[in-house]
């Protein structure tokens, strides 16, 4: 049995990768420096050892065959210097993926600024209704599988062989220190959602042109067999397929291709293809977003086999990704959610579609500017106007640099800036009355806050 050790295995792709190696044979172990859930309880659910730290002398113990290192690794590391001094062997994550998961499969790729976590988890629910048994790869724990990843099962139609689909979330993000592509220009998918794309990740690229500069390297991927879904409404992606463009094109949202009809009260609605009802999805998911993203996975799954018919049954019967509207409790009659949000656009999404759900009840936005794009401000200007439905907006300061009361000023009387944690929970709390709905924005583990909120609650003179 050979043996993988996973540098910054508590990431969500690298947490994922983790289950798969597993599930296929390999002995598997990792390290990390935090680790929180949803990956640490499915690692944990696995049986799989993690080194805290990233410290040279855990090579001792976990001699491995090859060292699959993720991005969160840099040089200086001492566990990295120890790697390449001793020139014991590594790959990046997306290359070890590549190599021993997705060959000779029929990979189904999700990329986008927004919403591939949601969209891939959905393309994977659809083949799994249609009885296709997909593999998958997703940034977050879909509710309709409770696990991120797995390799493809065996299908109804076909008891004797494997599936030959897989779903992967196709992340922009740098692949390793030392391979500065993006991850998903390893994936080579036949089937491609491109659902948006949005100036994001300053931290590594310094326009929209040179992310869209990746985006073409892996349009370059896609076969001319294969099939891109995309957006009709983001020129950004119009630009980038404009570069040179060599497989067929399915449009989704614009003027023409597949479209989205009436709308119910209750956020169902028409799946329209060239202007022709094909089929309805009855769901209460909110917002103009998730309705786009069931448009691309209809038109993706179609691509693989799947009626449409069927495809709109399977949307019916979606439940959400965990940490994205995620309700944790309610206590007092106050709702504490907890959500994925940190790129102001995600942002005034989700405050928009808590507010189509609540009405006129407040709206209490709890934002924690964690990403390393947030940390450099690089988006400041746009947060007042993505928090401007909310009724109060509490933003935890404790590791931003920028002057964060400066950048958020015109949200007025409103706004709340908190360094001290307990402090800032505490306010929270204070300002919280019955019928409130306090909804938690990061896309990290931000302390425990929302079972922190809930006990101060429910301890609450």
């Amino acid at each position: 049995m050979k043996h993988i050790h996973i540098i910054g295995i508590g990431g969500t792709f690298m947490g994922g990768l983790a289950a798969l190696a597993k599930e296929a044979g390999f002995s598997v172990t990792g390290c990390d420096a935090k680790m929180y859930p949803p990956m640490s309880t499915q690692l944990e659910a696995l049986d799989i050892a993690v080194h805290e730290g990233f410290d040279a002398e855990q090579l001792a113990d976990y001699a491995a065959d090859v060292y699959v290192i993720g991005n969160v690794a840099k040089r200086g590391m001492p566990v990295v210097e120890a790697i390449l001094n001793r020139g014991l062997p590594y790959v990046s994550g997306p290359q070890w993926l590549a190599e021993h998961v997705l060959q000779g499969r029929w990979v189904l790729g999700v990329a986008g600024t927004h919403g591939k976590t949601t969209t891939a988890s959905m393309l994977a629910w659809v083949l799994e209704y249609a009885g296709l048994a997909p593999g998958f790869l997703i940034g977050g724990v879909p509710q309709n599988f409770s696990v991120s990843a797995r390799l493809p099962q065996t299908p109804r139609q076909d008891p004797v062989s494997r599936s030959p689909f897989f779903v992967i979330e196709a992340d922009e993000y740098d692949t390793a220190f030392f391979d500065k592509r993006s991850k998903f220009v390893h994936y080579r998918p036949r089937t491609l959602i491109l659902n948006n794309l949005e100036y994001d990740h300053a931290d590594i690229f310094p326009d929209l042109n040179a992310i869209q500069t990746q985006f073409h390297h892996l349009v370059r991927t896609v076969p001319g067999e294969g099939l891109l879904v995309c957006n009709g409404r983001e020129a950004a992606l119009q630009d980038t397929l404009a570069r040179g463009c060599w497989t067929p094109v399915a449009a989704f949202g614009g003027d023409g291709g597949w479209q989205i009809g009436a709308v119910d009260d209750n956020g169902g609605f028409e799946v329209c293809l060239n202007g022709r009802v094909v089929g309805r999805v009855a769901w209460d998911l909110l917002g103009e977003h998730n309705r786009l993203n069931a448009l691309a996975v209809v038109a993706a799954a179609r691509h693989a086999g799947v009626d449409v018919q069927v495809a709109c049954e399977a949307l019916g019967a979606f439940k959400n990704v965990k940490r994205r509207m995620e309700i944790k409790g309610t206590v007092r009659g106050i709702t504490v959610y907890d959500d994925f949000a940190h790129h102001p656009t995600a942002i005034a999404t989700t405050v928009a579609g808590l507010r189509q759900k609540v009405g006129a009840a407040r709206i209490l936005a709890v934002l924690e500017p964690r990403s390393n794009t947030m940390k450099l401000g690089t988006m400041k200007a746009a947060l007042p106007e993505s928090l401007s439905q909310a009724d109060q907006v509490f933003c935890y300061a404790g590791d931003v640099d920028w002057d964060v009361e400066a950048a958020l000023a015109p949200l007025g009387d409103k706004l709340h800036v908190g360094r001290d944690f307990d402090a800032f929970v505490a306010a929270i709390v204070a300002d919280a009355k019955p019928g409130d709905q306090i909804l938690v924005m990061s896309n990290g583990g931000f302390g425990g806050i929302h079972a922190k909120l809930l006990a101060a609650l429910d301890s609450r003179a």
